[in-house]
Formats: structure tokens, sequence, C-alpha cells
């Protein structure tokens, strides 16, 4: 059973940490750590943050010495991790208790380095509000056109990041960004099982349209080059 890395960047989630951590905590697939980084310069929640570090010796807890975003965040927590895979986790999103060995018993079975799931959409209260299905595969292609892949579903071997191959500087799509820039030489599979539960928040980063439109142009321009009229 190979260890799993478990990022998680913390920012003003209070309300929706515990049960997150916990959704973790009872995986079937007992071998992980939880690397949780503190990303908020408001130390107020950092006293809650290390009450539920005691729950559990494989819970760790790195402090940014300011706000840096979620991907350069992900990439720190990325650095002091010890596992073979990496697991995400956004700070209100919950995993189903089977997920983890779910998703890496695919992988072994299928010899592949990066795989994502269907997920549940749940509100503030925790109502399914909607169900996204997944493709089995994604190629480049593909995800160029749409990007169907929840960031708290991805499992992906850690010898994937490397200093060209990692988390950008955005605000939102950054995770879209790692996707593309693997996909260019791997194809990316997919379970069609719901094992997680994304929460969409009315005042959630991503919810703000036009950071989105900012960021996908971005995307499109810096990331991948393309030109003006593409």
């Amino acid at each position: 059973m190979e260890l799993i890395s478990v990022i998680m960047p913390y920012y003003k989630k209070k309300d929706f940490f515990l049960e997150s951590i916990q959704s973790v905590l009872r995986q079937t697939y007992q071998n992980f750590e939880i690397i949780i980084v503190y990303d908020d310069p408001n130390i107020i929640d950092l006293k809650f943050i290390l009450e539920i570090k005691k729950l559990d010796k494989r819970i760790k807890v790195i402090k940014n010495y300011k706000n840096l975003g979620v991907g350069i965040s992900r990439n720190i927590g990325i650095s002091y991790s010890d596992g073979f895979y990496l697991a995400f986790l956004d700070c209100d999103d919950i995993w189903y208790k089977d997920k983890l060995e779910v998703q890496i018993n695919f992988m072994k079975k299928n010899k592949i380095s990066f795989s994502y799931t269907s997920y549940d959409v749940i509100n503030s209260k925790n109502i399914i509000i909607d169900k996204r299905k997944v493709p089995e595969k994604i190629t480049f292609n593909d995800l160029l056109q749409n990007c169907n892949i929840g960031l708290s579903t991805v499992i992906m071997k850690k010898k994937l990041i490397s200093q060209n191959c990692k988390f950008p500087k955005l605000k939102t799509k950054e995770d879209f960004v790692l996707w593309l820039i693997l996909a260019k030489s791997m194809d990316l599979h997919g379970i069609n099982l719901s094992l997680s539960k994304w929460r969409k928040l009315n005042n959630s980063l991503s919810s703000y349209k036009f950071q989105k439109i900012k960021d996908g142009f971005n995307v499109y321009k810096k990331y991948m080059k393309f030109s003006y009229l593409k």
C-alpha cells in the first residue's frame, strides 16, 4: 500500500474544514498523510487548525509567510510530501469513505498515473444539488474545450510533478493549467463513480465570473501560448 499525500490549502474555510478532514480520516485506505498549507495572513484560524492536527499524527501543518494562493500553496505542500501518490482536497469538499481505495485499485489495475472521478455537487447544508459525470478518458483536445476534471477527485503519481509541470500562480483555473500540461503527453483516465462531493458556495472565488474569464484568457494565452485570434 503506497503512501498517498493529501494536499489541502487552507483559507477561511473554518465552517467546513473539520468535515473535510474527517472524510479523509475515515477512508478505507489508511496509508496516507495530510498536509495542510495555511495560506491565511490572518492567524485567527491557526489555533483551530492546530487543534485539528492533534486528531491524527499523520496530519502536518505548514504556514505560509503570506497569502500565496491555492496553486502555489499546493506546490509548497507537494514539496513537503513523502507520498508515492498525490491527492488533492479543497477544505470545503468531502470524500466518500472508499474514494482512495477504489481509485488506487483502478490506477494499479490499468497501470495509469493520473485519474479523476465523477462527483456530487452540494450546497452549504450538504444537500446534493447536482451530479457531474465524467468520461472514461480525456485527451488534450477534449480538455481544451471543457475542463471536466474536479480538483478534489484527482489522484496522480507524484513523479509527474516537476519544475515545468506544477500549479501556476492563478486565482482560479490553476488546476486546469496543470491538467492541460499533463494531457499534452498522456491521456487522463476517469472513473464514472461519484467518490467526492464538491461544495458550491456563492461567495467562493470560483464563483466570480469576471475573474474566471480573466484567468481563462491567461490559460490559453500565457500558458498554452495560443495566438489572440485562436
